[in-house]
């Protein structure tokens, strides 16, 4: 990579590193199941308007939007709501990438390397190793939600690589297009009317600016910036030369959340962190050909905005 793309790949994993903080402000207006609606709905209606439908069996389109938009955002969002720390939730998240390998072995039959099982067995005694010493502070509820949601990231990882679009970045939009009404529907059964309609009454107060801020943070830089440049190195060089980038961003997310918010994980969190990063890494690796070629990365397989 160029030293130029090389900042700009840094650059997108401080984008999605600090999408956790606009998340945790984001909350502190906004019910979580309707901020995740208003994060997509902002992007939806421009894109219906303006944006090509990508050429994609609508099946995957769909599973796409429920997966990675609907249930990610559902279980974190609510994860952070119920106490979830910020910059530990950038870091579960992560196992999105080991489960996207396990799930692609059970469905697609594929077949993992041994490199690659190593990594999700590292991943996995890191994320057993957090949600002990969570417990034991009354708080694993939050981390099983957020794997739950790094479990519909994975759906929606395997869904995007099986619409295999010509134009990536227009799938990404179009992602945006499913997620609104389930979670305004969602949002209105679980959270109710009235919750939503005080929020979003005092949305244009003093006391809602930094809503309305977080949920442009959330929509236009974290997606349509983050995504964007990421999608552009994506189709400049292998995936397995831009996706290692993306292991910046628990370490953004983590420092920012302990700078601004005071959140000071334990030594166990940091050394059981390490070991997740590590095993995404190897989990999330694809194996070099034996005839000793750089891989390609396939058609329309993209790595997708972390949040």
């Amino acid at each position: 990579m160029t030293p130029r793309d090389r900042l700009l790949a840094v650059l997108v994993a401080v984008i999605w590193g600090v999408n956790f903080l606009a998340i945790h402000i984001g909350l502190g207006h906004f019910p979580p199941l309707l901020l995740a609606c208003l994060r997509f709905a902002v992007i939806a209606l421009p894109t219906v308007l303006f944006v090509p439908r990508p050429a994609v069996p609508l099946r995957w389109l769909l599973g796409y939007g429920i997966g990675f938009g609907t249930l990610q955002f559902v279980f974190l969002f609510v994860a952070m709501d119920v106490g979830m720390p910020t910059g530990l939730a950038s870091l579960v998240l992560q196992a999105s990438g080991p489960l996207t390998v396990v799930l692609a072995v059970l469905l697609l039959r594929e077949r993992p390397s041994r490199r690659q099982v190593i990594g999700i067995v590292a991943a996995l005694v890191g994320l057993v190793a957090i949600a002990v010493a969570q417990a034991q502070s009354a708080a694993l509820l939050p981390v099983v939600l957020t794997l739950l949601g790094a479990l519909g990231w994975a759906f929606g990882n395997l869904s995007s690589r099986l619409a295999a679009p010509p134009e990536p970045m227009h799938l990404t939009l179009w992602m945006c297009v499913v997620p609104p009404v389930p979670l305004l529907a969602l949002s209105l059964l679980v959270e109710g009317p009235a919750a939503d309609l005080a929020a979003l009454r005092t949305s244009f107060t003093p006391s809602g600016w930094a809503g309305i801020g977080a949920i442009g943070y959330l929509a236009l830089v974290a997606t349509v910036v983050g995504s964007g440049i990421w999608t552009v190195l994506l189709r400049r060089y292998p995936a397995g030369v831009v996706a290692p980038y993306s292991m910046l961003v628990p370490v953004v997310g983590i420092s920012s959340a302990a700078l601004l918010l005071g959140e000071r994980p334990g030594i166990v969190e940091l050394v059981a962190g390490v070991v997740v990063v590590a095993g995404v890494l190897l989990g999330s690796a694809r194996p070099r050909p034996s005839d000793g070629t750089v891989p390609q990365p396939a058609r329309g397989r993209t790595a997708l905005s972390r949040n």
